[in-house]
């Protein structure tokens, strides 16, 4: 049986849920299509020390705050999995866990949002899948050869699975340096933190709060013509949060240059030095989950959906929400992807009406 509503939106995490909320205030019929069995998005799935780069009334969607968290100045992941429950619950949003949409086909003068529950016949999608659900590991050599255990950031959850293991953590990025802090700082850890480049701090007094403001100047700049700013790029890769700030003063984190190929036993340098591992830890990144999107073949020459803001260019009823700068600044955090949200109801209603 086919159901049919105004807009599907296609992922319940914050972002999904933002759109959702604007959409409602909008007038506009829709349903909120979530793999996951739990309210909460990818926060389900964090290690377990990590907190928010900001405190919790500068991590809020739209019209609710974020309530702080009893002892803590940012809060952990599992409260900001409580905040989007009771987000989800106060607004009454739509959301529909446990439904993996498997493909979104052009219908006529609609599309057509094909489920593992059934399908829905809809004028508009708006995608909001974000990146956790395809992380990326790179090609490096030797990398079947290791006989160690291998795993991406999505797996990892504290130092006590590695107790007394010797671990390389490959990154240069926010979770590299966080989740070897959180080895190193541990002590029951022999842990190696490995770059392709020097690593690049943020000074210390920089939280989410700047980083937010920073990246939307920058859009604003490039928006108006005006030269590019660099962003938060410019400023570093790194958030010095206490942790990493606490491991990096200890001397605990020192960057190893990338290693040319991974043994059996371990990692191998350029210059034929090598350590043994027990585990490597792939903190290499993510890329945007958009498989649901294949039969409308979108991509461009470099695999990416040509955008204007949050709106597909080959696909007007199709919006993009939630990945990142390229779907609007700042719009894979909770604090931004409000803003963008917002744009992207406000052009769905004028599309529809």
């Amino acid at each position: 049986m086919t159901q049919h509503t105004d807009v599907v939106v296609v992922g319940g995490g914050q972002a999904g849920l933002a759109a959702g909320y604007h959409l409602r205030r909008r007038g506009l019929d829709c349903v909120i299509l979530d793999a996951g069995t739990a309210p909460g998005g990818s926060w389900q799935h964090m290690w377990d020390s990590l907190h928010l780069f900001s405190p919790a009334e500068h991590s809020s969607l739209p019209g609710r705050l974020m309530p702080a968290q009893p002892g803590e100045t940012y809060p952990d992941a599992g409260h900001v999995v409580d905040y989007l429950a009771d987000y989800e619950k106060r607004y009454d949003l739509p959301v529909r866990h446990g439904t993996r949409v498997r493909s979104v086909r052009r219908d006529g003068d609609g599309l057509l949002v094909e489920a593992d529950s059934g399908t829905w016949r809809t004028r508009a999608v708006i995608s909001a899948t974000g990146t956790w659900s395809r992380p990326f590991l790179p090609a490096v050599p030797g990398r079947s050869a290791f006989a160690g255990r291998q795993l991406h950031t999505v797996n990892y959850r504290c130092p006590a699975d590695f107790a007394g293991q010797r671990v390389i953590v490959v990154g240069g990025g926010n979770s590299g340096a966080q989740i070897a802090a959180d080895l190193a700082l541990d002590g029951r850890v022999e842990a190696t933190w490995v770059t392709r480049r020097p690593p690049r701090f943020l000074p210390d007094d920089i939280d989410g709060r700047a980083l937010f403001d920073v990246a939307t100047a920058r859009r604003r700049a490039l928006d108006a013509g005006r030269d590019d700013t660099g962003g938060v790029a410019s400023l570093g890769d790194i958030v010095a949060v206490p942790p990493v700030r606490a491991a990096r003063d200890a001397g605990l984190l020192i960057a190893r240059a990338m290693f040319s190929r991974l043994a059996a036993d371990g990692v191998r340098w350029a210059d034929g030095s090598g350590a043994a591992a027990d585990a490597v830890i792939w903190c290499t990144g993510f890329r945007p989950s958009l498989s649901h999107l294949a039969p409308l073949d979108l991509r461009g020459p470099r695999g990416r959906i040509p955008t204007d803001g949050t709106r597909a260019l080959p696909e007007p009823r199709l919006h993009l929400l939630g990945y990142g700068d390229w779907t609007g600044p700042a719009s894979a955090t909770l604090v931004g992807v409000g803003r963008t949200a917002r744009n992207a109801a406000r052009e769905v209603a004028g599309l529809l009406t």
